[in-house]
C-alpha cells in the first residue's frame, strides 16, 4: 500500500490555513502556466465594479482566490502572511472562527473597494481623456455630459476595466486579528533589526495604506481594499471582544 500521508511540515499547519494555502498556490499556478486561461479566470472571476457588464457578485468571493498572474510577488507575499499569522489564530481561535473572520474581511474589502469605484471611476475617466485631448478636466466633463452616446463606449470600457484580484484584504484583517490577540508581540520588519509591537504596526501599515489611497501612489495596488479587510475585521473583533469572545476557541453565536 502506498504512503498518502501529507508531508510532515504542511500537517502541522492547521487545517483550514493549509487548505487556503493550497487552493491559492494551485490556482496562481494554472494562472501562471495557462496563459490566455489564466488572463480569461481573472477577467471572469476577479473583482469588477458593480456598475460594470463583467461584474457577477459571486466575484465578491472569488477574487480572494486569484492573484496577480505576471509575478510570483504577490502571492508569495500574501501566502507567507497568511502562514505566519494564519496559523496562529487558527489555533487560538479554532477553525470556524477563523474562516469566518478571513471571508468577513475579504469580503468587506471587497465592499469597500467598490464603494471607492462608485467615487472615483468617472472622474477617472475624465481626468484621463482630458489630458489626451489638452482639455481641463471640468471642460471634458461638460463635452461628456452634452455628448453621453458618443462617450458611451468609453464609458462602459473604463467601468469594465477596474478589476481587482488578491486576498491581501482578507490578509491585512489576519494582521489586525494577531495585533489584537497579542498586541505587545515584538515583531521585525524587512531590513528593520528594531522591534516593533504588533499594535504599532498594525497601526502604521493602516495609515500608510491610508495615504497611499488617497495620493494615488501606486494605482496598481488597491489600498482602499487592504483598508476595508481592516475596518471589516476591526468590527468583528469588537463586537467578539464585547461578548468576551475574543481568545476562545470555540465559535459562539
Amino acid at each position: 500500500m502506498s504512503n498518502t500521508r501529507m508531508p510532515a511540515w504542511l500537517e502541522q499547519i492547521p487545517p483550514v490555513t493549509r487548505n487556503l494555502l493550497i487552493i491559492n498556490v494551485l490556482i496562481w499556478l494554472v494562472e501562471f502556466c495557462s496563459g490566455r486561461f489564466g488572463e480569461t479566470l481573472i477577467n471572469t472571476l476577479g473583482l469588477h465594479f458593480w456598475g460594470a457588464d463583467k461584474f457577477n457578485p459571486v466575484q465578491i468571493l472569488t477574487y480572494m482566490f486569484l492573484h496577480d498572474n505576471h509575478t510570483i510577488l504577490h502571492i508569495a507575499f500574501n501566502m507567507f502572511t497568511l502562514w505566519m499569522f494564519g496559523r496562529i489564530l487558527e489555533r487560538v481561535w479554532g477553525s470556524r472562527r477563523f474562516i469566518v473572520f478571513y471571508f468577513v474581511c475579504g469580503i468587506g474589502a471587497a465592499l469597500v473597494q467598490e464603494c471607492v469605484w462608485q467615487m472615483t471611476w468617472h472622474q477617472e475617466y475624465i481626468d484621463g481623456i482630458a489630458a489626451l485631448n489638452g482639455l481641463t478636466p471640468e471642460a471634458m466633463a461638460d463635452a461628456v455630459a452634452r455628448n453621453q452616446s458618443y462617450f458611451q463606449s468609453g464609458l462602459e470600457g473604463m467601468k469594465n476595466a477596474l478589476v481587482t484580484v488578491g486576498a491581501s484584504g482578507a490578509i491585512f484583517g489576519l494582521l489586525l486579528g494577531f495585533a489584537f490577540v497579542f498586541p505587545d508581540m515584538p515583531m521585525y520588519l524587512f531590513f528593520i533589526p528594531v522591534p516593533i509591537k504588533a499594535k504599532y504596526m498594525v497601526i502604521g501599515y493602516g495609515i500608510m495604506e491610508f495615504f497611499l489611497g488617497v495620493s494615488g501612489r501606486q494605482a496598481s495596488v488597491a489600498h482602499f481594499a487592504h483598508l476595508g479587510g481592516l475596518i471589516f475585521g476591526l468590527i468583528l473583533l469588537l463586537y467578539w471582544r464585547h461578548k468576551g469572545t475574543l481568545r476562545g476557541n470555540n465559535f459562539f453565536y
